[in-house]
Formats: structure tokens, sequence, C-alpha cells
């Protein structure tokens, strides 16, 4: 029994990741399909619309065999360390592949960029060059990137799928890097056909507009009691105004402070604050992620703590699953955390401070979960 490996979000699952699942199945058929998820919070520092337990439930009634939780100071963090967090457990988990969504489609390409800005010296520093020229950091990189190679990637997934392979090639990995075309685009807000984005699909549930078209049942049925950034904002904005120096928090960058202080009163919502900050140094997706530090108390002090994965946690898994587990377990070196007891590891204490943390503006019994996942029961 062999094992594949995606990483997803799943904010929230629809018709492309069901497409990109089966195009997975219909290729390795002997293969199972091992899920890397984030917990409650997204790669660009939001909260994810509903919780992980609903999504990995989705997960598994849609075909993944095995739902690996990604960690909240890899799953919330900039494309290489999210990477790092998320190949680091296909690895343990002993995947042959890991598979990705890629709007070129063009696997040597992106190998060939990985390879350049592990491996030519003059990459870090263009970035840095263009930085100061006062281009944002992603097309500071898409503009070194096209300067050392002639190749043009500019798009999320494909930006993405390098540091998977940077990571694969730095820690030399035993994990073939593999790619499917996206068929639609990261950007468009607006619904469009079968397969639209899970960006547009999450604003039309804000508009409150019928999404049914656009989701498999299995997430459709599970579409209540939406988590909102919005909904977050007060106990953000406290925080904010309550505390002297908010650069403690990872990824708030100095002087950062000053402007936070200066904005928050001027505003009413999580959306007025981030496009009152905004610029071209600070990026939406940069903005949202300091923010949601602060919110989650995640300070730098943490993050220097958290370096490396220090445990597996299974949230879910079918038949198939649960055999391959027992399988590779006992190869696995690091510990696996299969039902939460009062002695934690510190990471995963974290892990369920932001769970109280995603909960409080719905009271929705999370913790809960985390104690007592009835999946988890089964023995291993």
């Amino acid at each position: 029994m062999k094992a594949i490996g995606i990483i997803c979000e799943y904010n929230p699952f629809h018709n492309g990741h069901l497409y990109h699942l089966n195009k997975i199945k219909e290729k390795y058929k002997d293969y199972i399909v091992i899920a890397v998820m984030n917990g409650n919070y997204t790669e660009r520092g939001e909260v994810t619309i509903i919780d992980k337990w609903k999504r990995k439930d989705i997960a598994l009634e849609e075909g993944v065999d095995l739902v690996i939780e990604l960690p909240f100071p890899f799953s919330t963090q900039s494309a290489d360390f999210y990477a790092y967090g998320a190949i680091t457990i296909l690895e343990k988990l002993k995947c042959e592949k890991v598979i990705f969504g890629s709007e070129s489609n063009n696997i040597e390409d992106l190998k060939l960029i990985a390879k350049t800005q592990i491996d030519n010296e003059d990459f870090d520093k263009l970035v840095k060059i263009y930085c100061k020229l006062g281009y944002n950091y992603p097309t500071a990189l898409s503009k070194s990137i096209e300067d050392l190679t002639s190749k043009k990637i500019d798009t999320p997934n494909d930006l993405l799928g390098i540091s998977y392979i940077k990571t694969i090639l730095k820690y030399n990995y035993n994990i073939i890097p593999e790619t499917i075309k996206r068929t639609n685009s990261y950007h468009h807000k607006e619904l469009s056909n079968y397969i639209s984005s899970a960006t547009a699909i999450r604003q039309a549930l804000l508009n409150n507009e019928n999404v049914k078209e656009f989701v498999p049942e299995s997430t459709f049925v599970r579409l209540n009691n939406l988590h909102i950034m919005n909904d977050y904002f007060p106990l953000l904005k406290y925080k904010i105004i309550t505390e002297d120096n908010l650069e403690i928090y990872q990824t708030v960058d100095i002087g950062f402070n000053k402007l936070l202080k200066e904005k928050i009163n001027q505003c009413n919502n999580y959306d007025d604050l981030i496009k009152l900050c905004k610029s071209k140094k600070y990026t939406y997706n940069k903005i949202s992620r300091m923010l949601l530090h602060i919110l989650c108390n995640y300070t730098k002090e943490k993050n220097n703590l958290f370096k490396d994965i220090s445990y597996i946690r299974p949230l879910g898994f079918n038949d198939n699953g649960k055999v391959y587990f027992n399988k590779i377990k006992k190869e696995i070196d690091i510990p696996i955390i299969s039902k939460i007891k009062r002695e934690k590891d510190p990471m995963l204490e974290y892990e369920i401070e932001t769970t109280k943390i995603y909960d409080l503006p719905y009271n929705e019994n999370l913790l809960e979960k985390e104690f007592n996942n009835h999946l988890l029961k089964e023995k291993l």
C-alpha cells in the first residue's frame, strides 16, 4: 500500500477540489490519499469559514483516506514555512508523491525555479533589491525568478508549489512532486461556472448567495454558522488598543505598531482596518497574518520554540487510511497524538488555545471536540 499526499485548506471544499481529488484517484487507483490540512486558520491569515472537524468530515466523505492536521505555527505563515511544515509531515508519513494544483502545469519549470532559488546566491539579493525599490514581496519574488530563469511565474498555486519543491530539494526528502492543471482563476471573486474559486465562494456566502451549484452536497449541508473575520474584530480591536507593544507578535514589522494604533479608532470592522493600513509594502495577506498573530497571541518568542513539526495528529481516517497508518506508524520518529491528554506537547497545547479563540464569537463548544473526537478513539 502506497500513499499520495495533498496539502489543503478546503476553505471550503468545492468542485475544483473534488476534480483534483478525482484526477488523483483515476491515475493512482492503488494508492491512498493523505491530506495535510490546516486547522481553523489559513495561510493568508484568516479564520476558516467552517471548523476543521466539518472540513475533515467532508474530505473523508469525498474520498480522502487520512486527514492530518497542519499545526498553527506552520499553517498561518508565508509559503516557505507553510510548505516546510506540510511537506515534512508527508515525508514522515512515507508519501511517495505530493500532487498539487498548478496554473502553468509545468513541473520541470517549477523544479528549475526551485533549484535556482536554492543554488543561486544572487536570488535573495535580487529579492531584497526589488523590495527596497518598493515592490511587495510576492512581486519581488516573481521579478527575481524572471530575471534569473526567464520564466514568468506570478500565480499563487505555482509559487506555493515552488516552495513545496524547495523543501523537498533542501531536505532531500523522498517525495516526487507532480501537478494537476488548475481549471479556474484564484483571483476571481465572482461565481463563474461549475468550478469557481474558494475566494468567489466565500464572497458569495458573505453576500447570502446560493452556492449549491459550486460545492458538493457534503459541503453544502455544512455551510452554517460561518466564521468570518469581522466577528473577531472587537477582540482584535481590544488587543490593539490595550497592548503597548504589538511588535512582540510574529510577522508584525517594526513600525507597524504605530500604524495600527493610529488607524484602529478610524474603522468599524476588520476589512476597513486592512484597507487603511494597506500599501505597496503591506499587502492584504501580510497584514492579515499580522492581525491574526496578534489576535491569537502568537508571539515571536513562541515562534522561535516551534521551528519543527513535533507530532503527527490524525483528525480522521477511513478503513484504508487506518490500515495504512497502522502499517507505517512504527517508522514515524515523532509522537503520534491520536487522543489528547492533559499532558500535551507545547505546540499542541498552543493549538488548543487557538481553538478557544476561534470559538469565542460563536460558542460552538469546539474545545470538547478537541478532546472527544470519536474517530480518534479507534485503536490505531
